[in-house]
């Protein structure tokens, strides 16, 4: 990519948020389940049994992401794609599932209907699930709810939130995880409901009511409403979503360092070790890479910064306020002090602004030093990612507002950078 690009004179930026309020750049991870005979798990089939598999596979799916939200966040966040999520094309920092009109209404309908009622008796020795047909243009109604970070969209989900950066492994470890785990859990419960019934002779085994069929639809019951407070089909970037997720006991955390706890939790040690997939201390020492290369991106950001700040920025705004000042006085020995300062009232007002500006920016680039070295004495990784998160990060963004303000000021012929629109637009 990066050698095509310079070829034609391109750059390739792989930088989840390049630019601030203009679209940014993700992986959207197209994932389902298939047995090893090709049937794909995560599609309708044309009989009620066939959609109850279906339906099964959604719903444990869902249980996975449900118990592990916060850990399926974690796989995906980074120092650069927490700039994305949530931004303009990005889905939020709070996973949820899109299923769409479709899928949500029959699940309603097997979670609310009459457990009786599922079961349509059809002659003696065949019974029926009530389960309705799914219309094969199920796959062409594909998601248009961009918000969302985990959407059905016909035969699969896709999984929004990895970043264009990021290796898809982490995130698909996660998720393959997750729904493992629930299926594992699925199965023991069935067994445990088939043999609780398989001794009633209403239930016997090839009679209108299988217990193999009431135990599974027993168990996905139980789950549609467990799992439902992943389901939102809403828009994830307005404040009531944050509110409402909140309640919903959702994984609402915003700080990256923060977000990286979730690998540690109980629930997520014993789902990786039951599953011999990693044990603790492979899970704490990647967290403590995760914690010191967030670290050290902020760390490498925050230098740059204030490098440019210091040997670009304030020296092109000082040259450019000398200039306007010697305009200023050159205008008063020409003009009347009345006249002059009339004529010169807007240049009076940009060399004030740039002023006050350069002076804030000095003693915000001043604080960002200091910031930078008490975070550096701390040891702990997690502790000094926290803290360049806490102290480091926001006084970056506030320096980055005020020199967005000088570029918009400054003679365009002066300014060294490129400015905003020039990365923008092909001149």
């Amino acid at each position: 990519m990066k050698k095509v690009a310079r070829k034609h004179g391109f750059r390739v930026l792989l930088h989840e948020k390049p630019f601030d309020g203009i679209n940014g750049s993700g992986k959207h991870n197209n994932w389902s389940l298939s047995t090893d005979t090709g049937v794909l798990l995560h599609a309708p089939g044309k009989t009620p049994e066939q959609n109850l598999r279906f339906v099964t596979f959604i719903v444990e799916t869902l249980m996975g992401v449900y118990r592990h939200n916060g850990l399926l966040k974690a796989s995906i966040m980074s120092a650069t794609n927490a700039h994305r999520l949530g931004a303009n094309e990005a889905p939020p920092a709070i996973i949820s599932s899109f299923l769409g009109k479709q899928v949500s209404e029959l699940l309603e309908h097997i979670e609310k209907a009459d457990k009786d009622d599922l079961f349509v008796v059809a002659g003696k020795q065949k019974m029926e699930l009530d389960i309705p047909e799914i219309p094969e243009l199920l796959i062409d109604n594909t998601d248009r709810n961009r918000t969302s970070p985990f959407a059905f969209t016909g035969n699969r989900f896709e999984f929004r939130a990895v970043g264009s950066e990021a290796n898809c492994a982490s995130a698909m470890i996660a998720l393959n995880a997750s729904v493992a785990e629930a299926l594992t859990d699925f199965k023991k419960r069935v067994d445990a409901r088939i043999a609780e019934i398989a001794d009633k002779a209403e239930y016997a085994e090839g009679s209108e009511h299988s217990a193999t069929f009431h135990a599974i639809i027993d168990v996905i019951r139980e789950d549609i409403k467990t799992c439902k407070p992943i389901h939102f089909d809403g828009n994830g970037y307005s404040d009531e979503w944050v509110v409402e997720a909140t309640k919903r006991g959702l994984d609402v955390e915003k700080s990256c360092p923060l977000i990286f706890d979730r690998y540690l939790d109980k629930e997520s040690i014993t789902m990786f070790e039951s599953l011999n997939i990693m044990n603790r201390k492979e899970l704490k020492a990647r967290n403590e890479v995760k914690w010191e290369t967030y670290t050290k991106k902020i760390q490498i950001e925050a230098r740059v910064l204030g490098d440019l700040t210091m040997n670009h920025i304030i020296p092109v705004a000082t040259h450019y306020q000398t200039r306007l000042a010697k305009n200023v006085g050159s205008m008063r020995e020409v003009f009347s002090p009345e006249e002059a300062d009339k004529l010169c009232a807007r240049n009076i007002k940009i060399i004030k602004e740039i002023a006050e500006r350069t002076q804030i920016i000095e003693t915000m680039v001043e604080e960002l030093v200091n910031a930078r070295k008490i975070a550096n004495r701390i040891e702990s990784e997690r502790e000094k990612a926290i803290a360049y998160h806490d102290t480091v990060e926001p006084k970056m963004d506030e320096i980055r507002y005020h020199i967005d303000k000088l570029e918009l000021t400054v003679a365009d012929e002066l300014w060294t950078l490129p400015k905003y629109r020039e990365l923008l637009f092909i001149r």
